[in-house]
């Protein structure tokens, strides 16, 4: 549709520019008593074109906000999608290695980026006990740290893998 296009936004927003300025030039000079710009069979059928411009681009500009928000709630309803299935996902995986509760919940902070130190100070453990929680489940995913496990669940995400498995991919 051409309210999509950004020149036709941009084209429309200039004219109801010039229209306001038209109409704000109009009521300056009759504030001040001068000369109005409405003498005349020419100038007012100007004033009606531009009174009806902008209501016309009143109705497109609705109808372009319209389609933002529907865009927008399409957007945010693929979001939640996409986070529903990454959590799909998770719960596969750390099915698949048999992680108990806590690797469960030192595997999600790990896919966070969370630090040894803030992931014990969260869960109220020693940096100690997460360490060998850490390297429970890095383990059993069959990975060697923190972004492999992350690049794991991306990887599953994304359409199409980076390496195929010719091209030396795991």
């Amino acid at each position: 549709m051409m309210l999509r296009s950004p020149v036709t936004l941009w084209a429309l927003l200039l004219f109801q520019a010039a229209c306001t300025a038209f109409f704000v030039f109009d009521a300056m000079t009759d504030a001040v008593g001068g000369q109005s710009v409405q003498d005349g069979p020419f100038a007012q059928a100007v004033e009606y074109a531009v009174s009806a411009g902008l209501a016309v681009g009143l109705g497109v500009t609705a109808m372009a906000l319209r389609h933002v928000m529907a865009s927008h709630a399409r957007l945010q309803q693929q979001v939640a999608v996409a986070s529903g299935a990454f959590e799909t996902v998770l719960q596969e995986h750390f099915a698949q290695w048999g992680l108990t509760p806590s690797e469960e919940d030192v595997a999600r902070l790990a896919i966070k980026g969370l630090s040894v130190a803030d992931m014990a100070a969260l869960r109220g453990s020693k940096d100690g006990t997460i360490k060998a929680q850490s390297a429970a489940v890095y383990r059993k995913a069959g990975v060697s740290g923190h972004l492999q496990l992350l690049s794991l669940f991306i990887e599953e995400l994304m359409a199409d893998p980076i390496l195929t498995d010719s091209q030396g991919g795991s």
